[in-house]
């Protein structure tokens, strides 16, 4: 099953140093988070320009982009359950939809 995340970019955010040419065009190197909680406007992802580890390490502020949600293809992965063993992962019926039914065993 595919996933889907609907998002806007701000393209007046992006500074020109940031774009790169490649062998097929220009490109723009992004992280895109899954945050857990919705803004105030619905939006649980966050976009950001990828930062090199000298960034990183230096703690430079990251550039935000944009911002998106989740439209499918998220909630189908399974909940570990509390009263098991560490580590043992229990799957309800149907929690993964494109499991493959060949499986010999």
């Amino acid at each position: 099953m595919g996933k889907l995340i609907s998002a806007r970019i701000d393209v007046t955010k992006i500074p020109k140093e940031a774009i790169f040419v490649g062998e097929k065009g220009k490109y723009l190197s992004v992280d895109i988070w899954i945050n857990d909680e919705d803004d105030k406007y619905g939006n649980d992802c966050s976009i950001n320009i990828q930062q090199s580890k000298e960034d990183r390490e230096a703690k430079t502020p990251k550039v935000y982009i944009g911002n998106g949600k989740t439209k499918f293809g998220f909630g189908d992965k399974p909940e570990p359950v509390s009263n098991q063993k560490p580590g043992v992962v229990v799957v309800k019926a149907g929690a993964w939809d494109d499991a493959d039914d060949d499986i010999p065993f």
